[in-house]
């Protein structure tokens, strides 16, 4: 039997008198209705078994049932890649008790070595280029590679005939010493953020190995996939709020900003549509089908609405807050309460639509997977109150066909995880990243009262999450669900966004251990980044003919490259200063 990537095969052996009927459920899928393997019939004889073969999935445990018209038995195992299991069903000591035993025929793979190997090569290659930086910072060699480079720049000069003595040594000075320090500082640790985001999300967008914790969540919970979008919304509402301070400053009018915000949307919302959504190696483009929603219009609705927010309330010029007043903890909220009000009332329309708007032949207030989830009891009620907005506004051949909800739930209907309902919440994430930026505006220069009021809004966050959540996956209030953008979604990644911004502002900003290479490169050139990886992502070098489609190594290595050569671009591009702003 030919095994494809996370299958194994299972050999059930039927000893009993009666037929076995053999169903699964995945640990994973909440309240979910069995599937079912095959029946067996029963054994021809004593010490004859009946016996059937089956392919089973591997990412995750599994139970496996095993019912006849006498009794049944349940199985819970985790099964390994490519191994090969029996189980045999028999009784014991003639009894009318049944006994369900599992061996294994052929160990299985280990499907995580390729993730080890990767990640000492990565690894390696950082203590290499650590190492490398340091000695070439110490000052005997900077004075051996200045000799050097002196040395050559006279010879070619004047081998050249170029110039006098004077001029030559201002040519060596201007190719060795650092460029002037810029009048205004860049925070080159929001620039990083932005960069491993991007890098993460280009990563899995390629495939990330075919690992099921590189893709996104069939429903509830989170994944590595599900961390990036979010966070590249948090910074995107970070840079907001520091671009029009800087733009105010400078004397532009909030007229010509809204303009340049509006403008910059629409491109956003422009390019989401017609170059990213459509897959033109598949055909032209076809308006019966066209997706509406994407990653880039979220950004585009999210940037414009925070923007919007921000020049209603922002100001010019900004006092650097001490924090001696009474209401000092409260200054984020205070400053801007306008554009907070605007917020709440904003999350206060999406729990009404979301928890009391009428769904046909749906529970109100649904947030389920619908499918084979809920056993079975809603299965066309994917997403609930978010699904049927979509189906109202876009129509439902201009939404998201193939959801991730189908690989666990074998949901039918189609559902889109950026439709216009989470659109709301994406707007609460720009705007809490947009806080961030207030932070770094009123606190400027002041590192530990920067990073304590990030830490604070972390945990502030991070308490509102477990008491939506209650600390569990499905059981909460509000799960944590990406394909919704659910409340829970949001407060959970802000809280980490802000814990991650605080250790790279203090890793890269504050104490200089780490210049932010090679991520820094690709968050400054982000839009470009990623309209090229979905662009660009069937040609070489990106991808190409596998020799083993069904090998997590091949697909591991294929996505590393390609994620890789999309760092090399950026890099080279900033280096010869090439950035592609809208």
């Amino acid at each position: 039997m030919s095994l494809k990537m996370d299958e194994a095969t299972l050999t059930v052996n039927n000893e009993l008198d009666t037929e076995v009927v053999v169903s699964w459920v995945s640990e994973r899928c909440y309240q979910c209705l069995s599937q079912q393997l095959g029946v067996l019939p029963a054994g021809p004889g004593p010490g004859r078994p009946s016996s059937a073969s089956f392919v089973v999935g591997t990412q995750h445990e599994v139970t496996l049932q095993l019912n006849s018209t006498k009794e049944s038995c349940t199985v819970p195992f985790h099964f390994g890649e490519q191994g090969n299991y029996s189980l045999w069903v028999k009784n014991l000591n003639d009894s009318s008790a049944v006994n369900c035993s599992l061996v294994t025929d052929a160990e299985p793979v280990d499907s995580f070595i390729p993730i080890l190997v990767a990640f000492l090569i990565l690894t390696g290659l950082a203590f290499a280029s650590a190492i490398g930086t340091k000695i070439f910072g110490l000052d005997v060699v900077k004075g051996f590679l200045f000799r050097i480079s002196g040395s050559m720049e006279t010879e070619r000069l004047i081998n050249s005939e170029l110039g006098s003595p004077g001029r030559t040594v201002s040519l060596v000075a201007d190719n060795i010493l650092p460029p002037s320090p810029s009048p205004s500082k860049r925070l080159r640790s929001l620039d990083t953020f932005r960069g491993l985001s991007l890098v993460i999300m280009v990563f899995v967008n390629y495939g990330g190995g075919r690992y099921w914790f590189f893709r996104h969540e069939s429903w509830n919970g989170l994944t590595v996939a599900d961390l990036v979008f979010p966070w590249f919304v948090f910074i995107m509402g970070t840079s907001i709020a520091l671009s029009i301070n800087a733009l105010l400053r400078a004397g532009a009018t909030r007229r010509s900003l809204l303009g340049k915000v509006v403008q910059r949307s629409v491109q956003l919302f422009v390019i989401g549509v017609f170059v990213v959504n459509p897959n033109y190696c598949q055909g032209p483009l076809s308006w019966d089908n066209l997706r509406i929603p994407g990653v880039l219009q979220r950004l585009a609705w999210s940037y414009l609405a925070v923007a919007c927010l921000d020049l209603l309330v922002a100001r010019g010029h900004l006092d650097v807050l001490q924090g001696e007043a009474w209401w000092s903890p409260g200054v984020d909220i205070l400053l801007y309460w306008p554009a907070w009000l605007c917020v709440l009332l904003l999350e206060a329309v999406w729990l009404c639509l979301t928890f009391l708007l009428p769904v046909p032949d749906c529970p109100t207030g649904y947030l389920g997977p619908g499918g084979i989830g809920d056993m079975g009891l809603y299965a066309n009620c994917t997403g609930g109150a978010a699904a049927l907005i979509d189906r109202w506004l876009l129509g439902e051949s201009h939404v998201y066909q193939t959801p991730s909800s189908r690989v666990m739930y074998a949901t039918r209907v189609p559902y889109d995880p950026e439709g216009v309902l989470g659109s709301i919440n994406s707007i609460l994430m720009a705007f809490l990243g947009l806080q961030a930026g207030k932070i770094i505006l009123h606190y400027r220069d002041l590192h530990k009262s920067i990073m304590s009021r990030f830490l604070t809004w972390g945990l502030l966050l991070g308490v509102i999450s477990a008491i939506l959540t209650k600390c569990s996956t499905d059981h909460g209030l509000i799960p944590v669900n990406k394909n919704l953008w659910s409340l829970s979604y949001v407060t959970t990644l802000a809280c980490f966004a802000y814990v991650l911004l605080v250790l790279l502002y203090y890793a890269v900003d504050v104490k200089g251990w780490w210049s932010g290479a090679p991520f820094y490169y690709p968050g400054m050139n982000s839009i470009l980044v990623y309209v090229g990886h979905e662009v660009f992502k069937d040609y070489f070098p990106f991808r190409w003919r596998m020799a083993n489609s069904q090998s997590h190594a091949e697909h591991l290595t294929q996505n590393l490259v390609a994620t890789s050569c999309w760092i090399l671009i950026s890099c080279v591009l900033y280096r010869k200063k090439i950035f592609w702003k809208i």
